[in-house]
């Protein structure tokens, strides 16, 4: 004869509904975030200090939170990358167009056959 385990089963028991697909969606739909500080001191003397954050949460759900920094970044994002060479290209045109200024024999010499 066995007795029932007062002990409640671990994820993925056979009394427990939930699978890791299951945890997967609460958690990218919930999100979480962990937060912490490691900070290394000598004789009350700072010497390091390293601030941990991560959010793990759902596309969608970490742009209903504010949170859309991968659609700026050149390196993750086609459109931010096109973005900053235009703006890149804009500048250096400005930046020629200021030094034919300077050097006013130039522009003379390309415009003369």
């Amino acid at each position: 004869m066995t007795t029932p385990s007062r002990m409640p089963e671990p994820y993925g028991g056979q009394g427990s509904s939930a699978n890791l697909a299951d945890i997967l969606e609460r958690v990218l739909d919930k999100g979480i975030v962990i937060a912490g500080d490691i900070r290394i001191n000598l004789l009350d003397i700072e010497l390091l200090t390293i601030k941990l954050r991560l959010i793990v949460a759902s596309v969608d759900k970490a742009k209903e939170m504010g949170i859309d920094w991968w659609e700026s970044d050149p390196n993750l994002s086609s459109r931010a990358r096109r973005d900053e060479l235009t703006r890149e290209n804009a500048e250096l045109r400005e930046r020629l167009a200021r030094l034919e200024e300077l050097e006013p024999g130039r522009a003379e010499k390309k415009e003369a056959p």
